[in-house]
């Protein structure tokens, strides 16, 4: 999930709404990237539940992947890139904090 959002944050980097727009490779490795993090985020809560509680964006995450994968047809751009510029750098950090306070439990 951290690889996949730190993906998007790389792809979008320097780049603007009309950039995304016009690009489709740019869009499609955007969108697949999402679909990986909710799988990720999708697998991790069915390990532990509790997870949703410390990343409260993680359901809203796995519900975009869903609407990636299946709903693509009434995706816009303009949605993506909000959610990649505005919502995805807090559940990032949120993921980063679980991960640290994980290695603090496993050290």
């Amino acid at each position: 999930m951290i690889t996949a959002a730190a993906a998007i944050r790389t792809f979008i980097a320097g780049h603007t709404l009309d950039d995304y727009q016009a690009d489709l490779m740019l869009r499609s490795a955007v969108e697949r990237q999402f679909e990986i993090l909710g799988e990720a985020l999708a697998r991790a809560l069915r390990l532990d539940a509790g997870l949703q509680t410390r990343l409260p964006a993680s359901r809203g995450a796995i519900d975009f992947r869903n609407v990636i994968a299946h709903e693509y047809d009434a995706l816009s751009a303009a949605t993506v890139w909000d959610i990649a510029r505005n919502e995805l750098p807090v559940l990032a950090g949120d993921a980063a904090a679980e991960l640290a306070r994980l290695d603090e439990l496993l050290a």
